[in-house]
């Protein structure tokens, strides 16, 4: 990073930059990318270039634009926002194909965007089948709808699934791809789709206020990562493994079919204490968790986490919680 070429990347000058977007671009099977400094702002631009205002947005009602951006897609692009109840962060074409309004009731918002996450933050890092995604992107364009991928995660959901990030990418008009989480840079996310698309992109981009100048000194983090931090993603999944199916063993909550990337969620609400008691008890035990929603706490495996934090947190999570497990 300290010795990355830069440019004005607002004038399109900067080659650290270009060279990322051009990577991404191809990575998930688009003609062009555009770096955005967060994976929101990703989603957000991608409503307002793909949404109808006054239109409707179809997502999973767990999803994460649902329930952790702010009510942005109303905010930002005049869409209104009908969230289906998933399977796994998952919603069928069969769900899809119903939520249609009849031809002719002008007085009904139009279904405008559908947004699918791979993998699904509250579903616990939940992967979608390669087919299954395919089948609901076509029901959305039987409907005429434009489709975007919030990939935050994709490259888990790639590196778990053996499926090449393209292949998941590509059927979407725009998908979102975060570089702040599993691939471990301190900030960045692209989203990308056709020329035509990116331009509107980086229209947006630069109303939402994610302009930068000398931004290669970031970008250059995101091409250390996509040669180095990608593969390794599958240490990620197998800790995460251990560390669930070690706690389970030990009697706590943990649903291991959940468990398909680096999320492990835990049921406190089952062990009779709340997000914040439990919270508490294991931190005195020195490890971090997080809520994901009510009664779910998650333990999230990355980069910065080896061996030996897995066998700390399979002593200590179960030490701090123990004398509520119900045998």
């Amino acid at each position: 990073m300290a010795n990355a070429e830069v440019g004005d990347e607002q004038e399109r000058e900067d080659p650290t930059v270009l060279e990322l977007e051009r990577r991404i671009a191809a990575l998930l099977g688009h003609e062009e990318a555009v770096y955005l400094p967060t994976a929101t702002m990703g989603n957000q631009i991608a409503l307002a270039i793909l949404g109808e205002r006054g239109g409707e947005l179809l997502v999973e009602q767990r999803a994460h634009i649902m329930t952790s951006e702010l009510g942005g897609a109303a905010f930002h692009s005049g869409l209104q926002t009908r969230g289906l109840p998933g399977y796994r962060g998952r919603i069928s074409a069969e769900q899809v194909r119903g939520a249609g309004w009849k031809d002719g009731e002008f007085w009904t918002p139009r279904l405008s965007v559908l947004a699918l996450e791979n993998t699904h933050n509250t579903a616990g890092g939940a992967v979608w089948p390669l087919a299954q995604l395919h089948e609901t992107v076509a029901a959305a364009r039987e409907l005429g709808l434009r489709v975007h991928l919030d990939g935050a995660r994709l490259m888990n959901a790639a590196v778990a699934s053996g499926v090449p990030a393209a292949e998941i990418a590509s059927p979407f008009d725009t998908a979102t791809l975060c570089l702040s989480k599993g691939l471990g840079c301190p900030l960045g996310a692209l989203i990308a789709g056709s020329q035509e698309l990116m331009h509107r992109a980086r229209i947006e981009k630069h109303r939402f206020g994610g302009a930068m100048r000398q931004a290669g000194i970031v970008a250059a983090a995101g091409l250390y990562a996509l040669d180095h931090n990608v593969e390794r993603l599958a240490d990620d999944h197998s800790r995460a493994r251990r560390l669930a199916e070690g706690w389970a063993e030990a009697g706590l909550p943990v649903d291991l079919e959940l468990v398909q990337t680096n999320f492990v969620q835990l049921d406190v609400a089952a062990l009779d204490l709340t997000e914040q008691e439990a919270l508490d008890r294991v931190r005195d035990e020195g490890v971090l968790l997080s809520p994901t929603r009510p009664g779910i706490l998650r333990a999230v495996t990355s980069l910065e986490l080896g061996d030996e934090d897995v066998e700390h947190a399979l002593a200590a999570v179960p030490r701090a919680l123990g004398a509520h497990v119900r045998v």
